[in-house]
């Protein structure tokens, strides 16, 4: 982990780290911030993935999450959402290839060289926090709209890594959207069979999850119809699942909606996090 930048912030420290990535074979970059009890003692750490078009630094600035995190003493984790740099494969759109890793493993030429999102997080990334800081190995994980998706499936996945789970818009049914039949076509190839590992909603009918779940979703969010939060109340109403899905009135799916509702994410996990 090589230092870029760090910054005192409410008593703690907001940092942004690269290192090279065995897992995605180019340099990484990841923010983090370690609350002021970290000096004292190991901490909880909450993952915060980031959407479509999002770099390290976005949740980092805009989602006002670290006045929280130092409150109720958990570090927060920003990953980047893809590889980058000279030689990944990228495309000219917005929602493929550079900023749209989507949290999956691709197995498609020319996606298959660099872009192992899901890797990166579950397991290169945590080792080498674990062996460098003072955190304590308990993890929760959310995200936002794109990092909401990653949020969610990585936790459904690996039930045994993460003591929570919650989302802000999140893309719920990628494989009924056409947020996820793009990038799931290009990056895992047309087999449909092999997209179900990245649907939140396939993975928690099939699995369930231990805990509750919390998911705010704007009600004014311009992208519902790729969202299709519909899909995730119905199933944990047929599944009995303890969760809540808030939509919230006047909320589009902007920076402003996540540090609308960031304080109320952060003290739920910190309940679950932060338990004996």
């Amino acid at each position: 982990m090589e230092l870029v930048t760090q910054n005192q912030c409410f008593g703690g420290t907001q940092s942004v780290y690269r290192h090279m990535s065995d897992v995605c074979g180019v340099e990484m970059t990841f923010g983090l911030y370690m609350p002021p009890q970290a000096r004292t003692r190991s901490v909880p750490l909450l993952w915060y993935l980031s959407g479509l078009t999002c770099t390290h630094e976005n949740a980092m600035i805009k989602a006002g999450l670290q006045r929280h995190a130092a409150q109720h003493g958990l570090g927060l984790v920003f990953p980047d959402t893809s590889p980058r740099g000279e030689g990944v494969a990228d495309d000219e759109a917005y929602d493929l290839g550079q900023g749209a890793g989507f949290y999956v493993n691709a197995t498609q030429k020319p996606w298959a060289r660099h872009y192992r999102m899901y890797d990166y997080i579950v397991t290169e990334l945590p080792v080498l926090l674990q062996d460098q800081l003072p955190i304590n190995g308990v993890n929760g994980i959310t995200g936002h709209s794109m990092g909401g998706h990653g949020a969610l499936t990585i936790a459904f996945r690996n039930p045994g890594m993460y003591r929570s789970v919650s989302a802000f818009a999140p893309i719920v049914n990628p494989t009924r959207s056409d947020w996820g039949r793009k990038q799931f076509s290009a990056y895992l190839g047309d087999d449909e069979a092999h997209w179900g590992n990245y649907d939140a909603c396939l993975l928690l009918s099939e699995h369930g999850w231990q805990g509750d779940i919390l998911i705010d979703q704007g009600a004014a969010d311009q992208f519902l119809e790729q969202l299709q939060p519909e899909a995730m109340a119905r199933l944990l109403a047929e599944r009995r699942q303890p969760g809540v899905l808030r939509m919230q009135a006047g909320y589009d799916h902007s920076y402003f909606f996540v540090a609308s509702f960031g304080e109320d994410h952060v003290r739920w996990h910190a309940e679950r996090l932060n338990a004996a």
